[in-house]
């Protein structure tokens, strides 16, 4: 094996292992329970998870989707988040190779998946996940985070402090014109990607988001029968545009100047 495909492989590994726990926040963050105590419990027995049953991925499939103990069905869910997380770390470090933003990039990689599957669940997004990814975005996109659409110079203070107001200004102009369409959670979420990103990287985002999120609710309203008004959650579709605009949002802007 060489050692390319080593650093791969050991991403992937810390990753989904990574997952593990993003399970625990998606489960317990919306329901206002510690995500450190107790240890991993079967959902439906609450019998406690032994570590050889609870390795990412593997444990699911050598038990085939059960529980040990009470033999309920374990949701597919938590292989998928652990699969999803170790994939986004592989394609951090592929995307952009070693170096100080690789576990800042892998942060907000995972609290987007935590985002995406609590919002789909509560139509929530938690403050404990965006207020501290604010102030990390704001230290890191100063000092340590390259510029999403020019790599080769860092994004520095000012366009992080811009970004960070970009995202929350924006979402809090649409939420005041929308009467309530669009909660607090989008507006710190979107401070909290331009803190990391950008200003520029928030406009694509909110473009991707929103062109995602129309196709989608065009589809619920033909093939589901959901009404007009029917709430969609939105941070799924702000996670999406956000993964698209890190690790393609240079080729995208490339194309849009070319063409």
């Amino acid at each position: 094996m060489t050692p390319d495909l080593l650093f791969y492989v050991f991403a992937f590994i810390i990753g989904s292992t990574v997952g593990s726990f993003l399970n625990v926040c998606i489960y317990r963050m919306p329901r206002n329970l510690s995500i450190i105590s107790p240890s991993s419990r079967c959902p439906s027995c609450n019998t406690p998870i032994n570590p050889w049953d609870n390795i990412p991925i593997v444990s699911f499939l050598y038990l085939r989707g059960r529980c040990r103990t009470c033999a309920a069905r374990i949701s597919p869910r938590y292989p998928l988040v652990e699969f999803l997380n170790g994939m986004l770390y592989l394609l951090i470090l592929w995307r952009f190779g070693m170096g100080w933003h690789i576990p800042f990039y892998c942060a907000l990689c995972s609290s987007l998946i935590v985002i995406t599957y609590i919002d789909l669940d509560f139509q929530i997004i938690p403050d404990l996940i965006t207020l501290p990814g604010i102030a990390i975005g704001l230290i890191a996109g100063s000092f340590l985070l390259p510029d999403p659409f020019l790599r080769s110079s860092l994004l520095g203070y000012k366009a992080s402090l811009i970004g960070f107001l970009t995202g929350g200004i924006l979402f809090y102009g649409i939420a005041v014109i929308s009467r309530g369409g669009m909660g607090g959670g989008d507006i710190k979420m979107m401070a909290m990607v331009g803190s990391f990103m950008g200003w520029k990287s928030v406009l694509l985002t909110t473009f991707i988001g929103s062109l995602s999120g129309t196709f989608i609710g065009v589809f619920l309203m033909i093939f589901r029968g959901k009404g007009r008004k029917a709430k969609i959650p939105f941070g799924p579709f702000l996670s999406l545009g956000t993964l698209i605009t890190l690790f393609y949002g240079q080729e995208i802007l490339r194309l849009y100047l070319y063409h």
